[in-house]
Formats: structure tokens, C-alpha cells, sequence
């Protein structure tokens, strides 16, 4: 594996970013250009889920152990059984309740699961001393939007009406999620709002929000950045009935309509950003509706990394950065200070 790719395996930066990319990041896009193995948009979706959970913890940090990891089932309005997994990082107690995080992991509404997610669901709940309750949602093909999301909207009502018989603090209660996952919480901020319950933060990593991906940013990174323009349009396929679901706020919260299209009083948000993402421009452009309508929105951007980074930090050194960068946003709102 080269020091630096090759000017044949990486297209131009693009005009946008604003650093060089991360040498290590440099380095595994120089790897997947040479093994030219099939993308995952070139497989059977079943296959697709596979390829993913394989590689998966193939980059990402060692698991952490953590006090207590359970998976737990709730109910969904169609009465499906949804599996959470709740992780702990001490014994549940009434007395001293837990703060939470309900997470939802990326995987663009067609792969990933609470086990692709483990280790930094793990880290989270270890670094930030707080309760990690990672949603599997249900996935397309098989199941079509807005299942998934409803599944999140049932979860997070779920965590806020056993809150405390599972040891959780329900005034100290987070939404968080990355790529796919960021939709489903920014989603989910919204639905708090509208039906009374008071999330303190929304972390929203990478996040997608926009109806159609046209920015700048989608136009200048659509091939060699690991997550192109054919493999974001074949997840969407997977996921959406028909063209019209694109302009529903509940996949596309920044300029999606419907009831949920104003933010206003919607809970503190914290997004994380990639340079060389191409969903970059939507997660700015998300910040400011919300700073716009009123809420407080930290923006944070890592000029020299890709999408999906957060899950490359066994390979990238510089990812440890943006997970102390999310730990802090979380102890923030839950008044409490990071573990180390």
C-alpha cells in the first residue's frame, strides 16, 4: 500500500475542501481503488448487509468493555418486535439514574445493525459514563420508508416512558445518530417537540437532510470518497416507495414539508461534518435552518476526512479527535465530565 495514491486512484480534491485529505485516509481510498472489489450499490441488498457487517469492525476501534449490554425488544405500532441494545457503564440505580443516548446507526436506510455499530455505541457509553440504548430499526428493501422512521419515532417514546424503570434519567435524554442515523434523530428532535418531550441534544454525525442531493458538495465528491452518487441513489432505492417520499421532512428534514418542517423549538443540536464528504453541505445547511429558527447548533467540521470517518478510527489516528469532540457535546448536555 502506497504512502499517497496515485493520481489514477483519486479524482481532483474538489474546489470545496478546505485541507488536504487525512494522510491515512488517503492511504485506505489508495487501498480500495486497488482491490477493485464491487461497491456495495453492485450487490444483491442481501449481500450488501453482509459485505457490510464483514467489514464493519475491519477499521473501527477495539470494542471497549462495558458494565452491561443487554438487547432488549420494544414494541412497534405494527407490533414488531424491535431489538435495542442497551449498554451500561454501571449498575442501573433509581437513585442515581442514568443519563441516556438513543442511537441509530448509518447504513442508508439498507445496511448496518446495532452490531456494526457496537464499538462506538461502546465508546460512547464508556467515554461519556452514560446509558447507550442503539435502535435496529427495520431496513429496505424489505421494509420501505417511513418504517424506519416510525420504528425510531416508537423507540423514543418508548425510552421516555420506562426511562426510569431502566435506570435512565428521562430529563437527561440524548438523540444521536450517523449518516442514515443522523436523519432518523434530527427526525426524532422533531417529533420530541411536537409531542411534548425534551431531549437535551440531538448529535447528529454526518447527518443526511436534504429532498435531493444536488449541492455543491454531492456534485464535487460523487466518485473516489468512499461514499459516491450511485451508492447514495441505490440506497435511497431500497428505502423509498416513490420520488414523492424524498420531499417528506421525515426523510429530509432541512427542505422536506409536512408538519415537521419547522424546527423551532426543537432540542440543542451537535453536528459533525467530513471535508470530503458528500453530504457535507446538507449538515451546514442544517446547522443554519436550525440557528435560524432559534436553536443552538454546534457545528463541527473535520476538513480532512470522509464520510463514515467516525467508524475508521483502528486505522486513522485523527478520529480520536472527533470522538473526544461528540463525548464532550454529550457530558455537556448531561451536566457531567467525560470519563477517559
Amino acid at each position: 500500500m502506497s504512502a499517497v495514491p496515485s493520481s489514477s486512484t483519486l479524482p481532483t480534491p474538489p474546489v470545496a475542501a478546505s485541507a488536504p485529505l487525512d494522510p491515512q485516509i488517503a492511504q485506505l481510498l489508495d487501498m480500495i481503488a486497488r482491490a477493485k472489489r464491487p461497491s456495495i450499490h453492485q450487490l444483491d441488498p442481501a449481500d450488501a448487509k453482509i459485505a457490510y457487517e464483514k467489514s464493519a469492525p475491519i477499521l473501527d476501534i477495539a470494542p471497549r468493555p462495558v458494565h452491561h449490554v443487554e438487547d432488549l425488544r420494544v414494541t412497534a405500532r405494527d407490533g414488531h418486535a424491535i431489538r435495542v441494545r442497551q449498554y451500561a457503564p454501571r449498575a442501573a440505580s433509581w437513585a442515581e439514574p442514568l443519563p441516556a443516548l438513543l442511537y441509530f446507526h448509518g447504513g442508508g436506510f439498507t445496511v448496518g445493525s446495532v452490531d456494526s455499530h457496537d464499538a462506538l455505541c461502546r465508546l460512547l457509553c464508556d467515554r461519556a459514563q452514560a446509558m447507550v440504548l442503539s435502535v435496529d430499526y427495520r431496513l429496505g428493501p424489505e421494509w420501505k420508508f417511513p418504517t424506519a422512521v416510525n420504528d425510531a419515532f416508537d423507540v423514543l417514546h418508548w425510552l421516555f416512558a420506562e426511562a426510569a424503570g431502566l435506570g435512565a434519567d428521562p430529563a437527561r435524554i440524548a438523540i444521536g445518530g450517523d449518516s442514515a442515523g443522523g436523519t432518523l434523530a434530527a427526525a426524532c428532535a422533531i417529533e420530541a417537540r411536537d409531542t411534548g418531550l425534551s431531549p437535551v441534544l440531538q448529535m447528529l454525525i454526518y447527518p443526511g437532510t436534504c429532498a435531493r442531493q444536488d449541492t455543491p458538495s454531492h456534485r464535487a465528491l460523487a466518485d473516489g470518497y468512499l461514499l459516491t452518487a450511485q451508492m447514495i441513489q441505490w440506497f435511497f432505492a431500497q428505502y423509498l416507495r416513490g420520488d414523492a417520499d424524498r420531499d417528506d421532512w421525515r426523510f429530509a428534514p432541512l427542505d422536506g414539508a409536512g408538519v415537521g418542517a419547522d424546527v423551532q423549538g426543537c432540542c440543542p443540536a451537535w453536528i459533525a461534518v467530513a471535508g470530503y464528504d458528500p453530504l457535507h453541505d446538507e449538515g451546514v445547511a442544517y446547522a443554519g435552518k436550525l440557528q435560524r429558527a432559534g436553536v443552538a447548533a454546534a457545528l463541527a467540521s473535520y476538513p480532512g476526512m470522509i464520510h463514515d470517518f467516525f467508524k475508521l478510527g483502528r486505522f486513522v489516528p485523527a478520529v480520536a479527535k472527533a470522538h473526544d469532540d461528540a463525548i464532550g457535546a454529550l457530558c455537556q448536555a448531561f451536566g457531567t465530565l467525560p470519563a477517559g
